[in-house]
């Protein structure tokens, strides 16, 4: 019951809409469900289709309804949740959830007490980490952090700037940005801007000049500290993690397969990089061997010609869908 008073609570406030979901979570109790559930959240918004892509990959298959917060998931023993990444480290921190998916920012700005189960490396853009800085019009005389004692900064992470004056010694005016952000420095709203950004192309687009940067931060898979400590959901949860981060480590590779004559050997493993060394096997014929290993998908086509000349034969190119060290 005191599953249900949670979730509930954390979608009352919102829609007519959110009120039905609420509706739909009583309603799932039944004796026909697992006694077991983890209440995993999953980030609304920007990394919404990215997060629903790697667990689709991962052997979870996730849909969304229109309107819906209520994800349905092919995993009984699993309850998704849509929250927004900002909110995510709250509810975790409070068990309104046990586990769920956010950045290392918002854990950071929500200062909240969560266990950080492992990092994932992807965005809605790259695998690079999102930067948080500190920017100004081009034409501004701030020039250094000092430069902002008694200024108004415009921002989404009032945490987070504010923490990261306090370091420097500086006092200034922060204020809570509902979004165009970019504008405001250019609009006379704001001497400054703290946002969040990924190429650094919507800076350029509005004219603004870095003057330094804040925080780095990736995707966290994170858990609720009680959550964690009960045998099931942390195996649970450790089972996910690894999956995640198996496909995570299979992006981008391809398998490759070969036979390789004996005297070629040598000269064949040479030029093949690996994660580690290359598989050989020995075939019926003591003279041939096979060969396999994986690679980076980009060299495959300046390495299979190469393999070809020096005698490799039977050249197998195959996709890999995770590895697992």
């Amino acid at each position: 019951m005191k599953q249900e008073t949670n979730l509930a609570l954390l979608l009352a406030p919102h829609s007519k809409e959110s009120q039905n979901e609420v509706h739909f979570l009583h309603t799932r109790t039944c004796p026909s469900l697992p006694t077991m559930v983890l209440k995993l959240g999953i980030p609304a918004g920007s990394l919404q289709e990215a997060t629903l892509e790697l667990f689709r990959k991962s052997g979870y298959n996730i849909s969304v309804q229109p309107r819906s917060y209520v994800p349905i998931i092919d995993d009984e023993e699993i309850e998704c949740l849509l929250i927004r990444a900002q909110e995510m480290a709250r509810y975790v921190a409070n068990g309104a959830l046990d586990a769920g998916l956010t950045g290392h920012d918002w854990i950071v700005e929500t200062n909240s007490d969560v266990r950080e189960v492992a990092e994932l490396r992807f965005s809605k853009v790259s695998r690079r980490p999102v930067r948080w800085v500190l920017c100004v019009p081009e034409e501004s005389p701030i020039q250094t952090v000092q430069d902002l004692e008694g200024k108004h900064i415009a921002t989404e992470g009032v945490g987070l700037t504010t923490q990261f004056l306090a370091r420097h010694g500086v006092t200034a005016h922060v204020e809570f940005s509902w979004g165009a952000t970019e504008v405001k420095p250019q609009t006379k709203l704001a001497d400054a801007i703290v946002e969040v950004t990924e190429t650094g192309s919507s800076l350029k687009a509005n004219k603004l000049r870095i003057v330094a940067e804040i925080l780095q931060s990736t995707t966290r898979f994170i858990a609720n500290h009680e959550a964690y400590k009960d045998d099931w959901k942390r195996q649970k949860i450790d089972d996910i993690v690894l999956m995640l981060q198996a496909t995570m480590a299979a992006e981008g590779k391809v398998g490759l397969m070969m036979n390789v004559p004996k005297e070629k050997l040598h000269e064949v493993i040479a030029i093949l990089p690996a994660l580690k060394n290359p598989t050989i096997s020995g075939l019926s014929d003591d003279l041939w061997f096979s060969v396999s290993t994986i690679i980076e998908e980009s060299a495959v086509r300046k390495l299979i010609p190469r393999l070809k000349f020096t005698g490799a034969c039977g050249i197998v190119e195959y996709p890999i869908s995770k590895i697992i060290e």
